[in-house]
């Protein structure tokens, strides 16, 4: 049994890059969890998905057991967690879990935008914070100027700020020295009602669902019954235990503790994240405070591109959804797509992510449909609507005012490429809040709309700075703005599925490229196809798709011209009536394509 004052709970925060996983893995090392034949880079990322794409998407917990230099072993649990924007929701619930946070910053790149972000997250959540200058052994790296960056930037003392090389194992052994003199222990009562927050869960198809747990008073064990205090389930334990991170089972998991907790949980609603577990037959007298619900940002249409999927992908996204509280779904239908879902995402690689993840773990074939924000339409009767499909927008003629979503963007950037970003900033509509320099980088703060940065704004950053911006941004507020529905119509059938949300002086060029690129996709029929965009009753472009033609002279060897002007007449009247009743077939390619317009 460990004593409370041996246990250390602390998180690893970064901005992306900075070596967050690495120094995971040789926290776990030093500490012998792993034999050297099992060892491997990034062992806390499990998913095929992080390990080609070389980025942390879930925060993954291991216990760590280290022997002091003062002789006492302790206990310590170890959160790795996401660099990147879209996955902040995933930093929050993993800080909620811990005392203390150790801020990793490269000593060769200093402070970037994502390092701010997380890095208020662990003093709002009243965190001790262990300062960490990584890559040290790069020839370019300055801990002296980086230091002073963090202690100017940030506002948090970094004299004693530890240096490490995650690479090759510098400074490890000084890192594991401070962690147990510098954080704090947690505070609990293993005599009081169980108390303990829920901090994430996944679907295994042997166990049912696995919750991971931070106990925060009294005790779980084996063959006990627990109330989720949310829901009201009650269920009975099966297993507790922590991660190696293979599974370690114990007998009881006790305060200050983080672990799993498994109790053949098969109903997926019954968990919730945030939700506090406690003891049936002497519950707790109030639940725990549990974390703020994510607010979607971006919102997209999921169909199956068989129909007879819509139940497999209606149980998929149930599952993935225990795995990540911060996306949402609501079933939709659409005249073009059929059944399929409505869900919301922290972003667009969050987005991507779901997406894929939904084709490899559940083997889905999917159609997204255009990635929109959420507006707010105020009618004309004084009632107002949340719009989260395009396709749904009322008649303007009602319409008095729209408001679309802006948000609050921090943007640190070398100082040469610094022309180039605010120009990319205005061209999106941008309106400059400030503009500071910490050292010689300069930290431009932007107010942008939403639905301007959904599509491409981070790539087009990272390309017009050669991959030196840094980008972090919070929602701000919604204002009015001049915004139209953009409708496409194919053979003059508006086709929802393409329909959009595009600013008044956007619009027309928007309208014209699709056309363009849907020319270039959809496949020649027998009869002339027309391709339109329109706003209201009026079309703004047009293309024409012009027909296959069958030679219906080939049967004639010379003879009267008026019998092929006869056959020729009667195939005219022919097409006439085929563009009356031709559905026109488009390829799922179109769809995907008329997406990633106007990059």
């Amino acid at each position: 049994m460990t004593d409370l004052s041996h246990i250390r709970n602390f998180a690893i925060i970064a901005h992306i890059d900075h070596g967050k996983s690495t120094l995971a893995d040789r926290l776990i090392q030093s500490c012998g969890n792993v034999e050297a034949r099992d060892m491997r880079e990034q062992i806390l990322d499990s998913m095929d998905i992080e390990r080609e794409r070389g980025i942390t998407i879930k925060a993954q917990t291991v216990r760590l057991a280290y022997k002091a230099k003062d002789g006492r072993t302790y206990q310590l649990n170890l959160m790795d967690t996401p660099g990147h924007v879209d996955f902040a929701y995933e930093v929050s619930r993993s800080l909620a879990a811990c005392e203390g946070s150790i801020l990793v910053v490269d000593a060769s790149q200093g402070v970037e935008a994502q390092t701010l972000a997380n890095v208020y997250q662990a003093i709002e959540n009243n965190h001790e914070i262990v300062p960490v200058l990584n890559k040290i052994d790069l020839p370019a790296a300055e801990p002296e100027r980086v230091k002073e960056q963090i202690e100017e930037v940030i506002g948090i003392d970094a004299e004693h700020a530890v240096h490490v090389s995650a690479k090759t194992g510098i400074g490890i052994d000084d890192l594991l020295e401070a962690l147990v003199t510098r954080l704090p222990p947690p505070q609990g009562d293993d005599t009081a009602p169980l108390k303990a927050l829920l901090v994430d869960s996944w679907y295994d198809p042997y166990l049912g669902v696995i919750t991971l747990v931070r106990v925060i008073d009294g005790v779980v064990k084996k063959g006990m019954r627990i109330r989720m205090m949310a829901t009201g389930a009650v269920y009975e334990v099966d297993a507790v235990g922590y991660f190696t991170p293979k599974l370690v089972h114990l007998p009881e998991l006790r305060p200050g503790e983080i672990g799993f907790v498994t109790a053949g949980i098969k109903a997926v609603a019954d968990c919730e994240v945030g939700d506090t577990l406690t003891d049936d037959k002497m519950p707790a007298s109030t639940a725990l405070p549990g974390f703020k619900p994510s607010v979607p940002v971006v919102f997209c249409g999921l169909f199956p591109i068989d129909a007879a999927d819509y139940e497999h992908l209606r149980d998929s996204l149930s599952k993935l959804r225990l795995n990540d509280a911060s996306f949402n779904y609501q079933p939709e239908t659409s005249t073009a797509l059929g059944f399929g879902f409505r869900c919301g995402f922290l972003g667009l690689l969050h987005l991507e992510i779901i997406q894929e993840r939904l084709e490899r773990e559940f083997n889905l074939d999917l159609i997204t449909t255009a990635p929109s924000v959420v507006y707010k339409v105020y009618l004309t009767d004084g009632s107002v609507q949340e719009l989260h499909n395009p396709a749904d927008m009322p008649d303007p003629a009602r319409i008095a005012k729209i408001e679309e979503p802006w948000i609050k963007a921090t943007i640190l950037v070398p100082d040469d490429y610094l022309g180039d970003i605010l120009a990319l900033c205005t061209q999106r509509r941008g309106q400059q809040v400030n503009l500071t320099y910490a050292g010689k980088r300069a930290m431009a703060v932007y107010r942008l709309p939403l639905n301007e940065i959904v599509f491409d704004f981070y790539d087009r950053l990272k390309s017009v700075s050669r991959g030196y911006a840094s980008f972090d941004y919070d929602m701000d507020e919604y204002a009015e703005s001049d915004l139209l529905k953009l409708s496409i119509l194919v053979n003059q059938e508006p086709v929802d599925a393409l329909a959009f949300i595009c600013h008044k002086s956007a619009v027309e060029s928007r309208g014209r490229a699709i056309c363009a690129k849907l020319k270039e996709l959809i496949p020649r029929q027998m009869f002339q196809i027309a391709i339109q965009a329109s706003i209201g009753s009026r079309i703004i472009a047009r293309e024409t798709i012009s027909a296959l033609r069958k030679d219906v002279l080939a049967k004639c060897y010379g003879g009267d011209v008026s019998r092929k002007r006869k056959l020729l007449d009667k195939q005219k009247e022919g097409k006439k009536r085929m563009r009356q009743f031709g559905k026109v077939e488009i390829p799922q390619s179109a769809f995907l394509a008329a997406l990633k317009i106007g990059d």
